[in-house]
């Protein structure tokens, strides 16, 4: 058989509300995923045992063996399809990272979908997009949306997902930080820091007439963000731009304070940490606006690394085997 690649996007959240702690250990979310053009590759051979390679960015913090989200990804898969369909499941995944580890772009679940579309051409195991959108929302919360791309509201952990009517491109700067953060530590401490204001006199309290919630209610859709989208306009889209995870993110990463108010005050029309972090993502007004602003953040010292990038796209897609020669 010859061997699959398939290309796969980093996401970020243009919109990150976050329910109180359930009682299986998640958390309701409401969100909205952009897909944006900073890609890892998969590749996958048939082998006479399921391993897994890993080279580019940060390839030395990815899981080799049997937690990889990529092999587990390939194994669901095989489970989903059937021994008769399936009848030699093991493969060698090669994994190319750009999106850089633990930084709120969703690259382990990029890496996932990716490897269930590969491998569904590979064995010519036949499900369709919902089928492995079902697959996908098992191996993790991003990993539906990795497969969809494009702009779209994700429920329930995430995994539910509805095609958001948006309109237009969007430029962005993503500036990397040292180090990635433990999603399961954010939101931890997410939830230590509400239940640390919840407990306070003054936020129990609230002002005359305005009592202050002592729990976060359901998570609600920004419909002004939805209608910002779908205007177009990187203007209006800007300000509306909202993390819940951000205040933790930047509890555990004070930096982050100081790469936020530096791209703003670089003129960028929105900034913030992307998904639990630490990445900062900042939206220009163009191309232009984000060449400029990519160079005055790299200069201004705040980061690790910027790079420049364009949303919406599409999900994992198979490469050309031409492409891969």
């Amino acid at each position: 058989m010859t061997p699959v690649t398939v290309r796969v996007p980093a996401k970020v959240n243009l919109q990150l509300a976050v329910g109180p702690l359930r009682a299986d250990g998640y958390h309701d979310l409401v969100t909205v995923f952009h897909a944006v053009s900073l890609f890892d590759e998969v590749t996958v051979r048939p082998a006479g045992q399921t391993s897994v390679q890993v080279t580019g960015e940060d390839a030395a913090a990815v899981p080799a063996g049997r937690t990889n989200l990529a092999v587990r990804a390939a194994a669901a898969l095989a489970k989903a399809a059937g021994s008769k369909r399936v009848p030699k499941p093991a493969v060698a995944i090669e994994i190319r990272k750009r999106i850089p580890v633990a930084a709120g772009l969703a690259g382990g679940s990029a890496d996932a979908a990716a490897a269930l579309v590969a491998c569904n051409e590979l064995w010519q195991a036949g499900l369709s997009g919902a089928e492995l959108s079902e697959v996908a929302a098992g191996v993790g919360s991003d990993v539906a949306f990795a497969l969809l791309g494009g702009t779209a509201v994700g429920v329930g952990r995430g995994e539910q997902l509805t095609v958001a009517l948006a309109a237009g491109t969007y430029h962005w700067v993503l500036a990397f930080s040292a180090g990635g953060l433990s999603t399961p530590e954010v939101y931890a401490t997410c939830d230590r820091l509400r239940a640390a204001r919840a407990g306070s006199p003054a936020r129990a309290g609230g002002s005359a007439g305005h009592p202050r919630p002592l729990r976060p209610g359901p998570p609600q859709l920004s419909t002004g963000l939805m209608a910002a989208l779908r205007s177009a306009s990187p203007a209006a889209v800007g300000p509306l731009l909202a993390n819940d995870l951000q205040p933790a993110a930047i509890s555990l990463r004070p930096g982050l304070r100081r790469t936020l108010a530096a791209g703003r005050e670089l003129g960028a029309t929105g900034a913030m940490v992307s998904g639990s972090g630490p990445t900062c993502a900042f939206l220009a007004a163009d191309a232009g606006h984000a060449r400029d602003l990519a160079v005055s953040l790299t200069g201004a010292g705040v980061c690790r690394a910027v790079v420049r990038v364009h949303g919406p796209v599409p999900g994992a897609a198979v490469v050309a085997s031409t492409e891969h020669a």
